[in-house]
């Protein structure tokens, strides 16, 4: 019997059973690697004679860097394209698009603009089918952060993390991380900017941990993760406007100081200092941003050995 096409599209999607398992395979997998060069090839290869396909409508450095380390660790090999390299820059569909790519790699990474080109790929796709990044979900960068807090804190579950500005795509993946990995998710954002509302609602009918507010320092009151991402997206037109109403979300020492003493601070990256994140936060004895820019490879690293079946 064929064995139904793993796809990696949003961590709604998952069971908390299977975000463990990915989890704890990243965590092994990165231990394993103790003192190792970066080009060593783990000892299982579990991609080993296959080929991933990255595809970039967005620019890209951990995302792009970061699975191109792990494809190569796990013993596969990669093909990176950006959108307008391709047919798809001319009018392609993306379902000929996936068809075709099908036939000629294993599997398929897309950083897309939108989030429906993810799901029209995975559907015409017989490959799995990876979200690097799409305007409604970054569930690949929640997998690292999740790793890293637990590096330093221990497991995530019955923790409180904060989110602290624009109710976002990363916003949105750590909404639909919390019901499955028993963690509570405090999010701060303004009117204008809010968390989608179906993920709110999803999340409320998988038990919650979830709460929205209006005040940061309400949702950081405790926490043990302070949690921020740059307040303009590539691709936002609204730069004055978003600047306007996130400005009361920076987060800084004063914010800070009210989650609890052994608190951390988590942002993937680019950082606008200044804006989002004060310096003496980001660069600060609290911040675990480099290994959470590091795990990036591991997290990757088992997602995809998770698309193949070796987990």
């Amino acid at each position: 019997m064929t064995q139904p096409v793993r796809h990696f599209l949003d961590l709604w999607r998952h069971d908390g059973a299977t975000l463990r398992a990915i989890l704890d395979d990243a965590h092994a997998r990165k231990a394993a690697r103790k003192g190792w060069t970066q080009g060593r090839v783990d000892a299982d290869a579990p991609a080993r004679d296959r080929t991933l396909a990255m595809i970039f409508e967005k620019n890209s450095t951990r995302t792009r860097f970061s699975f191109d380390a792990a494809m190569r660790q796990l013993g596969g090999d990669v093909i990176i394209s950006t959108a307008s390299d391709m047919q798809l820059g001319r009018g392609e569909t993306i379902e000929d698009t996936a068809r075709v790519l099908s036939r000629m790699v294993d599997a398929i990474m897309l950083r897309a603009n939108h989030h429906d080109d993810v799901e029209r790929l995975a559907l015409g796709s017989t490959v799995p089918v990876i979200n690097g990044l799409s305007d409604k979900g970054h569930p690949c960068q929640i997998i690292a952060d999740i790793m890293t807090f637990e590096e330093h804190r221990g497991p995530i579950a019955g923790k409180t993390l904060a989110w602290v500005g624009d109710g976002n795509n990363v916003c949105a993946s750590f909404i639909h991380a919390a019901p499955k990995l028993g963690f509570q998710f405090n999010v701060a954002a303004p009117a204008l900017y809010f968390p989608d509302l179906m993920d709110l609602v999803r999340a409320a009918g998988e038990q919650g941990r979830v709460h929205t507010t209006h005040d940061p320092r309400e949702a950081v009151e405790g926490a043990d993760c302070v949690i921020a991402d740059t307040w303009v997206s590539m691709g936002d037109v609204d730069y004055d406007q978003r600047m306007a109403a996130l400005e009361p979300y920076q987060v800084n020492s004063g914010l800070m100081g009210l989650a609890a003493k052994d608190s951390v601070f988590l942002h993937c990256l680019p950082a606008h200092r200044g804006e989002e994140v004060t310096d003496e936060v980001i660069d600060g004895p609290q911040s675990l941003i480099w290994d959470e820019a590091e795990n990036r490879i591991h997290a990757q690293k088992s997602i995809l050995a998770w698309c193949f079946g070796a987990i």
